[in-house]
């Protein structure tokens, strides 16, 4: 069965994207291929599989594609670009699954747009598996994210620091590429009837219950923000830090997209920052809740004049949600954290436990420190106790845990075993670009199997691996 497209983006919002097809790979090979993603989306693997090196890499392009890049704007680093876009992806279209389900089809490093500002276009082996990767692990996490349904090496070199890396293009999958951003940039023109029409399309798309409802753009704004403080504090309770918070890097859906200078954090430190660009530890671990409300309130900015027809009171408004984040984040974050101690109920002292928790595992592994917490629940220590250097305040911590029965069944399915340890990613990463996908093989499997313990993935960095950086790859 071949992909169904539909492109209702395209149809509904014509002025939203450029029309232009991807850069036609000059000799492509598929290096990963995803076949629980392409049967979700209706495809038969095998029959897939034959055609994926051309139709995802740009070579030719899939029956029912209508190539473009969407404009956005955004905040980067704090700083607002009126004209982002995609410099180097090519939406294909949005493919209907069997169960009507629609998802949008996208390449990445497929080639320069009009809003690539003098960048290539092209994206290297490395960057694009890393996407591939750890976007798969974030699904098996239970994190909302895009995936990837394949990367496709395209027999091109392209040019990174002075050094020729072989090229690659990753394919995609996401619930909508719709942005703050994409807002943004709408707003900024002052087209206010270009940002209710885009409001529209993006409940039709994501909370279709909602339209033609009174009052649904307030309605909307407030499922954003639901949505986006559950996936935050899945990141924080995985450790995990995406690297690069711009409002063009916050989907409308929910889910985690651009898989750029990520990581997941291991000795807890909350200043944690692994991105080369961010010197200034704006999107640090710690930060990430702040950045939340930060970015939401972008997106009030943009569509305030939606809530209400006297801007006053659209502003008011828009000011009581925007009060409210830091709340919603909290009781997100604490529901995670309970599942993560293994706690039922609700107890007026949790908060305190979990805070008392942080401030006795500086320096101890954040992944470890949670799945032998399961252990420390049935009364066993003996690999707890080795992951700190001091456990004093441990010591008067776990009284008060036990004394909240924690679950250490529940503790097993919310902590995990196997998360995508870096100095693994980079053995990989590096191996695949030489031409040696093994490892990343091996790795991904692991990845996707993160309850299972696995000793070969579970154990942080050795002593000599040193301060971890990642790079965008642009």
């Amino acid at each position: 069965m071949a992909l169904q497209f539909d492109n209702s983006y395209l149809r509904d919002l014509p002025w939203a994207a450029l029309r232009l097809a991807p850069d036609a790979a000059p000799a492509p090979r598929l290096l990963a291929f995803n076949d629980d993603l392409a049967a979700r989306l209706g495809a038969d693997p095998d029959d897939l599989r034959e055609t994926a090196a051309a139709w995802l890499s740009g070579a030719a392009l899939p029956p029912g594609a209508d190539p473009a890049a969407l404009a956005y704007a955004g905040h980067q680093f704090g700083g607002f670009s009126p004209s982002l876009g995609d410099g180097r992806a090519h939406l294909l279209g949005e493919v209907i699954a069997p169960d009507g389900a629609r998802f949008d089809l996208q390449l990445k490093g497929s080639g320069r747009t009009p809003f690539s500002r003098g960048g290539d276009g092209k994206a290297a082996v490395g960057p694009m598996l890393r996407e591939y990767l750890i976007s798969e692990a974030m699904a098996a996490l239970g994190a909302p994210t895009t995936r990837s349904l394949a990367v496709v090496a395209t027999g091109e070199d392209i040019l990174r620091d002075g050094r020729r890396l072989p090229g690659a293009v990753v394919a995609r999958i996401a619930a909508s590429h719709i942005r703050v951003g994409s807002f943004q940039f709408f707003a900024a023109r002052g087209e206010a009837e270009r940002v209710r029409a885009l409001a529209d399309h993006a409940i039709a798309r994501h909370d279709p219950d909602l339209s033609g409802t009174e009052g649904r753009y307030l309605a909307f704004f407030d499922r954003v923000v639901a949505r986006q403080a559950r996936l935050i504090a899945e990141w924080m309770g995985l450790g995990f830090i995406h690297g690069v918070m711009n409002t063009d890097n916050m989907a409308v859906s929910g889910e985690t997209i651009d898989y750029g200078p990520c990581a997941f954090m291991e000795g807890y430190a909350p200043g944690t920052v692994f991105s080369s660009i961010d010197r200034q530890g704006r999107y640090a671990w710690q930060n990430q809740p702040l950045i939340l409300g930060w970015n939401l309130a972008r997106l009030a900015e943009a569509i305030y004049p939606l809530f209400d027809a006297n801007p006053e009171t659209g502003v008011a408004i828009a000011n009581d949600r925007l009060d409210r984040i830091a709340g919603q984040y909290q009781a997100e974050w604490l529901a995670v954290m309970r599942a993560k101690l293994g706690l039922s109920g609700q107890d007026a002292g949790d908060q305190a436990l979990v805070d008392d928790l942080l401030a006795a595992m500086p320096g101890a592994d954040w992944t470890l420190t949670f799945h032998r917490l399961a252990e420390a629940a049935t009364g066993d220590l003996s690999r707890l106790r080795p992951l700190f250097d001091d456990f004093t305040a441990m010591d008067a911590w776990l009284p008060r845990w036990q004394a909240r029965g924690p679950d250490a069944t529940r503790m097993r399915r919310a902590n995990p075993a196997v998360i995508p340890r870096n100095h693994r990613v980079e053995e990989a990463l590096d191996a695949a670009t030489a031409g040696d996908l093994a490892q990343f093989t091996a790795l991904l499997a692991a990845v996707r199997a993160p309850f299972t313990p696995d000793e070969a993935y579970m154990l942080p960095a050795p002593a000599g691996f040193g301060r971890y950086v990642t790079f965008c790859g642009t």
